[in-house]
């Protein structure tokens, strides 16, 4: 196991313009559901022991391969949803056990990075967060320290 959790920004969703119902229950798009299978296959062998993600229905469905290949449940908290308190959301994820894989949203993931880049957070690559890409973040004595990107499988 890796001292590091994995930040999966959800998979390509409907528009938001167009969809007509509460925006918490827009689901993937085929692209999506197809980026969400390929996320799957990377971090499967990498042997997650928590998957956890927004209550929004985009986040959980980015997240359903991973669990049908690893036998695990998504678990959805509403630290990672949309519109959260940055505070929230990274009390949370620094809580997470090393492994884990945890699934939100374009305005949590860059808030939570920068953050971290002020507390001193080293970003490798460019910082990626296209619906799809996922970012590992590595630890050192419980505090992350540095931030490697993932593009959006295509």
């Amino acid at each position: 196991m890796t001292n590091a959790i994995y930040l999966v920004r959800h998979a390509k969703a409907g528009s938001r313009a167009a969809w007509g119902e509460d925006d918490a229950l827009r689901p993937l798009v085929d692209e999506g559901r197809q980026q969400a299978c390929l996320v799957a296959a990377r971090l499967a062998p990498l042997h997650p022991p928590r998957l956890v993600s927004s209550p929004f229905l985009r986040c959980r469905q980015t997240l359903e391969p991973l669990a049908e290949m690893t036998s695990l449940a998504v678990e959805s908290v509403d630290a990672l949803r949309e519109g959260v308190d940055t505070d929230t959301a990274l009390t949370f994820l620094e809580a997470l056990a090393d492994g884990a894989v945890a699934c939100s949203h374009g305005d949590v993931i860059p808030a939570v990075l920068k953050r971290l880049e002020w507390y001193g957070l080293d970003i490798v690559d460019w910082p990626d967060t296209r619906k799809g890409s996922v970012c590992r973040l590595e630890r050192l004595e419980g505090r992350f320290v540095r931030a490697h990107f993932s593009a959006p499988p295509r």
